[in-house]
């Protein structure tokens, strides 16, 4: 099976300009392509995580990704899928945010010598001539067709501003400078930027006479046809700091039933043969498949280790629904001191420990996790908003758990 073939049995292309170049390109490694990520948070999110592990499988195959951070994009913000108007971030928060990327994509793209290069189109569209710009590219637009964009609808109906107007242009001129300077012959991007990435190939057609294509990637939905990658908590973060590891795991492993193996086929790289087994299981053996993806996507994102940990954890807490008679704690906005509370007091006004001391002793010999993570310092401490909804977890010694959950 060639690689397109694969990601076509995978049900993970939506559309393409051309299916026989894109796929002799992609097939035979001779794709230079790109993905662009706008900085909208210090973190990657499981929403990018699709992006990111089809960037991956295409290296593999020997072709070349160019990801491509917004510090210049990130200034206007996409419009598309939005009813308001994004908030307008300073150009030093801005720049943090690209950092932060740059870090977390090293972990899953090899940026070696040869390899894959990171590039932000702040480069070049923070220097801009206003005047020199519209003059040179704006002929190349017409306004006309620019209005009939999938991409600006939302936006229409409350009043579309000129400054994310702008959008469309800035992200096709990206596509144009990377050809020009990286031999970048194909775009990939989620199929909600399909009118974007056509003006991109439309411009360096108009003025390089040259082709160019795009590919858009089926958006991962849940079965309420909403994007995935969100809980009442918010958005599932790749950063540890911001979703756990713990709390990673739990959220792949309670995907809805008919959700599982469209998961398994978007995101991991099990082999197709392995995924299509799975798709035959029904009833209890669903919960199988389940925890293969959560275990393979928390591998991926934080390591094998701690996939482990997260895994064990999460039957202990499961077994013979363990989950639904945890003993539980309800916090008030009383017991965080400076809205925050540490391990040490979160063990003793659970019932963990009967001391504060107690406490310490039980950290200090590593016999205390929460949501499946060793606490090694006394100081660790949890805001009220980790403890909203399910809560948190609390684990002294093997078998002895507190649900920790805040209530105004």
């Amino acid at each position: 099976m060639t690689l397109y073939d694969e990601l076509v049995a995978r049900g993970l292309i939506a559309q393409v300009t051309n299916e026989a170049e894109i796929s002799d390109l992609i097939n035979n490694g001779k794709a230079t392509f790109y993905i662009g990520f706008d900085p909208t948070a210090d973190s990657l999110t499981a929403g990018h995580f699709m992006a990111l592990s089809f960037m991956k499988r295409l290296q593999l195959a020997g072709n070349k990704p160019i990801a491509l951070v917004g510090g210049g994009t990130g200034m206007i913000g996409d419009p598309s899928d939005r009813t308001d108007m994004r908030n307008v971030m300073t150009i030093e928060t801005i720049d943090y945010y690209c950092e932060c990327f740059r870090k977390q994509m090293s972990r899953f793209i090899d940026f070696g010598e040869g390899k894959a290069i990171m590039v932000n189109n702040a480069d070049w569209l923070r220097e801009l001539n206003y005047l020199d710009f519209i003059r040179d590219i704006g002929p190349h637009f017409s306004v006309n067709r620019m209005l009939t964009a999938e991409c600006y609808k939302n936006r229409m109906e409350k009043g579309l501003t000129f400054f994310e107007f702008n959008y469309m242009i800035m992200q096709a001129y990206d596509f144009f400078e990377l050809y020009k300077r990286y031999g970048c012959n194909m775009q990939f991007g989620g199929d909600d930027q399909w009118s974007n990435m056509l003006a991109g190939t439309e411009l360096i057609r108009r003025k390089l006479a040259k082709d160019a294509h795009v590919m858009t990637i089926t958006l991962l939905q849940n079965s309420y046809g909403e994007k995935m990658g969100k809980t009442a908590k918010g958005a599932v973060w790749l950063d540890a700091n911001k979703t756990s590891p713990f709390d990673f795991y739990q959220y792949w492993r309670n995907v809805a039933d008919d959700e599982v193996i469209s998961c398994m086929k978007f995101l991991t790289f099990l082999p197709l043969e392995e995924i299509l087994e799975m798709e035959k299981w029904t009833g209890e053996e669903l919960n199988r498949a389940k925890e293969v993806l959560a275990f393979e996507l928390t591998a991926l994102v934080h390591g094998s280790e701690l996939a482990e940990q997260s895994r064990e954890t999460s039957r202990e807490l499961f077994k013979s629904g363990g989950a639904a008679d945890m003993p539980s704690v309800v916090l008030s906005e009383a017991d965080f001191e400076k809205g925050a509370v540490d391990v040490v007091a979160l063990l003793q006004m659970s019932g963990l420990c009967g001391s504060k001391s107690e406490a310490r002793r039980a950290v200090e010999q590593g016999g205390v996790e929460v949501n499946g993570e060793k606490i090694t310092s006394f100081s660790t401490s949890y805001l009220a908003e980790d403890c909203y909804g399910d809560g948190i977890i609390l684990r002294r010694g093997k078998k002895n758990y507190r649900r920790v959950v805040y209530k105004d």
